[in-house]
């Protein structure tokens, strides 16, 4: 096939890419830096992935979530996790009517496109459990009966460290599921200057009610199709199975990847190209993504947690023991 073929059947992403600008410069008006934070929620988004946010109370990641939402003409709810919360409270329940002589269904805050679940970890596994399925397969089964969400669905969770008081440690299985973990780490000292002179002039208004809304539903799902499209050479295929092999051999993990972790980072990649306008994936992408795939499916041996090694530096550690294709 000539060049001029080529570039003929290639994907003209720049609808995507306008698209991914637009939502940064819309939440850039309440959100000062974190810019890997935000990328990385758009890949998600993107992706058709669910997102885990971890910080400590303070550093915007409730407030994120609920921008990004905020950019989305979709239907968006919240749901505080706490220690007595209960399974129904999140996926719903079958109520006695009356005047029908049946029980009817009534959905709870899961139903929803983009389901922010705040504190995740405050709830204890009972209520963990209860999303392993709408996770996974999209659809709640209450009495028996399957109840599927609509496309586009999304859980974006946030949790404060393990080491904090009152949390539990999410089941493996869990955390499986969300495409990544991001890290929401301390503003330096100019951005935490610029923060409070944003607030010192917003103080009077709603900060949610400056974003505008840019992608309806449909708009999200074909960009989620385009995505999909995206070109993955042969060696950037093997790169990415090199990389999660290479986490199950490992001497420094008791708890290697699974395939869901390949598919993953295949599939982030190609969100993070195409956010930049292009229809193939690079090396950078891949090396990019890794760290936020992986650093919530490993476990790393009791020795190496004693020496104060973190899951972030061993992953960083495969990545430089493996030959970047180029």
């Amino acid at each position: 096939m000539s060049d001029e073929q080529l570039f003929q059947h290639r994907t003209d992403l720049s609808g995507l890419h306008r698209a991914v600008v637009a939502i940064r410069e819309e939440v850039a008006k309440v959100i000062v830096g974190q810019h890997q934070m935000v990328d990385l929620m758009i890949a998600g988004l993107l992706s058709n992935g669910h997102i885990l946010i971890e910080g400590v109370p303070g550093v915007a990641k409730t407030l994120t979530a609920k921008l990004l939402a905020r950019c989305l003409d979709i239907p968006f709810s919240r749901i505080q996790f706490t220690p007595d919360l209960m399974p129904s409270d999140v996926l719903g329940t079958s109520v006695f009517d009356p005047r029908s002589s049946a029980f009817e269904f009534r959905p709870g805050p899961i139903f929803s496109s983009m389901v922010l679940i705040d504190e995740i970890n405050r709830s204890p596994a009972k209520t963990q459990s209860s999303l392993f399925e709408v996770m996974e397969e999209r659809q709640v089964t209450i009495d028996g009966k399957t109840h599927r969400m609509q496309a586009p669905f999304m859980v974006v969770a946030t949790q404060n460290p393990v080491e904090h008081e009152g949390t539990y440690r999410l089941p493996e299985a869990q955390l499986d599921r969300f495409l990544f973990k991001i890290n929401v780490p301390y503003p330096n000292l100019e951005e935490e200057v610029n923060i409070l002179r944003l607030n010192d002039k917003t103080l009077q208004t709603d900060q949610l009610a400056q974003v505008q809304k840019l992608l309806t539903a449909a708009d999200i799902v074909s960009l989620q199709s385009q995505i999909r499209s995206i070109h993955v050479e042969e060696k950037l295929v093997r790169f990415i199975a090199a990389v999660v092999q290479e986490t199950r051999n490992s001497k420094s993990v008791f708890l290697g990847a699974s395939p869901r972790a390949s598919l993953a980072i295949m599939m982030a990649s190609k969100a993070i190209a195409g956010m930049a306008g292009r229809d193939f994936v690079t090396p950078d992408d891949i090396v990019f993504v890794v760290p936020a795939v992986l650093r919530h499916r490993l476990l790393l041996t009791p020795e190496k947690e004693m020496e104060g090694i973190t899951t972030d530096e061993v992953i960083q550690g495969f990545i430089k023991s493996i030959e970047i294709p180029r």
